[in-house]
């Protein structure tokens, strides 16, 4: 086996136990072996929906699932696309839409979704609001714990986000976490969710390829 092949077959191998995990926890969870096959999944359940919200994923954005629901007369609430002055209204369309595609910084192997909340509004976008949710996630964010979670997003996404935003951090120079006091600093509040939220319709779709940051 090449490099490649040993890397995509550990990425299958834990997503495939993590999806076991996330059922067990309640929530519906399916393992995809490619981007194409989540992206069908998506735009199966987008046809279903007549409001869809963004939650600003980039394993999202990478499928260009917006760009193709574009041109469908769908309500599409996506708060990166619209001007400063339109984003809380956008925000509010996420937490009322039929349907809302999110992704998350990691996953653990006992099931549990962890994510780095920048803008104070996943965990509600997550937890309630929305009538169905659809969490997609590339194999690599399986992690073992909470606690590696927490370290992935810290060493990983932060860092990552806060160059593709091109913020003025640490993190954005250095590609360390430099645990700053800077005004634009993103890891400010987390999520952990444990359990399937009570009357929530979240299923969650993992790759076996790399997907987002």
């Amino acid at each position: 086996m090449s490099r490649v092949e040993i890397g995509l077959w550990q990425l299958e191998v834990r997503a495939k136990k993590c999806v076991e995990a996330l059922r067990k926890n309640g929530f519906d969870a399916e393992y995809h072996s490619s981007l194409e096959t989540v992206r069908e999944r998506v735009l199966a359940e987008c046809e279903k929906a007549e409001s869809i919200g963004f939650g600003g994923s980039m394993s999202v954005a990478e499928m260009g699932i917006f760009e193709i629901l574009e041109p469908s007369g769908k309500k599409l609430f996506d708060h990166g696309r619209v001007a400063p002055e339109k984003k809380a209204e956008t925000r509010l369309g996420q937490l009322t839409c039929d349907l809302f595609l999110t992704g998350t910084n990691a996953v653990t192997l006992d099931g549990c979704l962890v994510n780095l909340d920048m803008n104070g509004n996943r965990t509600n976008s997550m937890t309630f609001g929305p009538k169905k949710i659809l969490v997609v996630a590339g194999g690599q964010k399986v992690v073992a714990d909470v606690g590696d979670a927490l370290r992935r997003i810290k060493s990983v996404a932060a860092p990552r986000n806060t160059k593709r935003l091109k913020l003025d951090t640490p993190c954005a120079t250095s590609g360390f976490c430099e645990d700053c006091d800077s005004p634009q600093r993103i890891c400010r509040v987390y999520s952990i969710i444990e359990r399937k939220p009570a009357n929530s319709d979240i299923s969650v779709l993992l790759c076996g390829e790399p997907l987002g940051l």
